[in-house]
């Protein structure tokens, strides 16, 4: 069986916890080929971002393309684009795609830095989101592209039909950020269907960053291994769950998740 391959778009996490790091640690994991395109340099830790040097969209565009011209892509995603050039190269490279797409609107790293130029919001909604197959936002980011305050899973629910009217195939809206529960719920809003309610018993870490890079990754690795959209989300969730459960911290601050965990062999 050939192994699929997937391609992220997303911005270098130097302390190798979120972004193309965790991008391809997640899609090796799942048991695909990982490939990137690198949106932006970071200089960062599990303290902070220090620095942000982001790619011309002109060579965004050529390591897309380049890509393409040497690997067929079985699905892709996007994480940190940054700004309203970077997004709408994206979005002409990924115009007309055959394959599964599945955008991560980061916008807010774990420490607080700002990933998403204010100015690039608009271009986000309207250039990328209609490509996608699935847009799987936070609940500041749901919050950011719905124009609507959340607090509870209904929130997440009204949110996430807002975001579905926008364009995108389907949202995933996530529920790690809410406080005080002792479950996280993602809510699935598909079109013509009932929000589907995801909950997951909370991981008590202080190791997450890089979660939402990791979850978007193992949902796009799914869907490359030609699941259903309902079957890649559950799937990435229980590898997002135990790589949480098994989660170590390396260095200083917040810790990343541990994308082996389902690889590592304990005697």
């Amino acid at each position: 069986m050939r192994i699929p391959n997937i391609l992220t778009a997303a911005g270098s996490d130097s302390g190798g916890g979120a972004g193309i790091q965790a991008d391809l640690k997640t899609i090796m994991a799942m048991g695909c080929y990982g490939m990137s395109a690198i949106t932006a340099l970071t200089a960062q830790n599990g303290l902070g971002v220090t620095g942000i040097f982001p790619a011309s969209p002109e060579f965004v565009s050529l390591q897309i393309e380049t890509v393409a011209q040497g690997f067929a892509i079985d699905a892709a995603k996007t994480g940190m684009l940054f700004n309203a050039g970077i997004i709408r190269a994206v979005a002409k490279a990924f115009a007309g795609h055959s394959f599964p797409l599945v955008v991560d609107p980061v916008s807010v790293a774990t420490s607080g830095s700002r990933l998403l130029e204010e100015s690039a919001v608009d271009s986000l909604i309207r250039d990328l989101l209609p490509l996608a197959d699935i847009v799987t936002p936070n609940i500041p980011e749901a919050e950011m592209l719905s124009g609507m305050a959340v607090a509870d899973v209904e929130g997440q629910a009204a949110a996430g039909r807002r975001i579905l009217d926008l364009g995108p195939g389907a949202v995933l809206v996530k529920g790690g950020h809410r406080p005080g529960t002792d479950t996280v719920t993602d809510v699935l809003v598909l079109p013509g269907q009932d929000p589907v309610l995801l909950p997951q018993k909370k991981v008590e870490t202080g190791n997450t960053h890089g979660t939402g890079c990791s979850l978007s990754a193992a949902i796009a690795s799914g869907l490359g291994q030609g699941k259903s959209m309902a079957e890649a989300v559950t799937q990435a969730q229980a590898f997002l769950n135990r790589a949480l459960r098994e989660s170590y911290n390396p260095g200083k601050g917040c810790g990343p998740v541990n994308h082996a965990a389902g690889l590592c062999r304990r005697d």
